[in-house]
């Protein structure tokens, strides 16, 4: 029997990593996930319409090459998933948004335990995220259809594709950091409510 809807407190908060214009460049080699967006969208307006809060984490690289650093047109959020007025924007320089920012402080001031991430890299930014969100004490629901990543080659020399990457690191986030879930599942949350 597959499990229900998670049941999800009136204050969860949305944590959407790093969806920048950057992520589009076509130096990253091809992604998994091309309806990622389109459910973080869902997910966004979906909490828009019921009043949660919602963090957006900007991610401002300081290298010198990279399409992230602020003044570049990759800096920019991505349309349909760009902050409104009244959101809150977390800039981050490494690849955990609780790392030199006042993420936590601000989870902590307001009482939101639970979290609710979709982003990029499943496994870079959204993974170190998720680790460091779970030790931390927070419930995390991981939106594995809002998320994305990319092919590369393994420890190994072995070539994996996206698909493989994104599977992999799920598999090390599910259980001990988070509950991974679809899009499909967290806005039947707020069926019939």
């Amino acid at each position: 029997m597959m499990p229900g809807p998670p049941i999800l407190p009136a204050n969860a908060a949305l944590l959407l990593i790093d969806l920048q214009q950057a992520i589009d460049h076509p130096s990253w080699g091809r992604r998994n996930n091309p309806q990622a967006e389109s459910n973080v969208a869902a997910l966004l307006a979906w909490w828009r319409h019921a009043g949660g809060p919602v963090y957006h984490v900007r991610h401002d690289s300081t290298f010198t090459d990279s399409h992230y650093r602020p003044g570049q047109p990759g800096h920019h959020f991505k349309p349909g998933t760009a902050p409104v007025e009244g959101e809150t924007v977390i800039a981050k320089r490494t690849n955990s948004a609780f790392v030199g920012t006042d993420l936590e402080a601000r989870l902590r001031r307001a009482g939101q335990t639970t979290l609710v991430v979709a982003g990029v890299i499943t496994n870079n930014s959204v993974e170190a995220t998720v680790r460091m969100a779970g030790n931390l004490g927070f419930a995390v629901y991981l939106v594995e259809d809002g998320c994305f990543t990319f092919d590369r080659e393994d420890w190994n020399g072995v070539w994996r594709t996206a698909e493989e990457v994104h599977a992999m690191s799920l598999a090390n986030l599910s259980g001990e950091y988070a509950v991974v879930v679809r899009t499909r599942d967290i806005l039947a949350t707020g069926e019939g409510s």
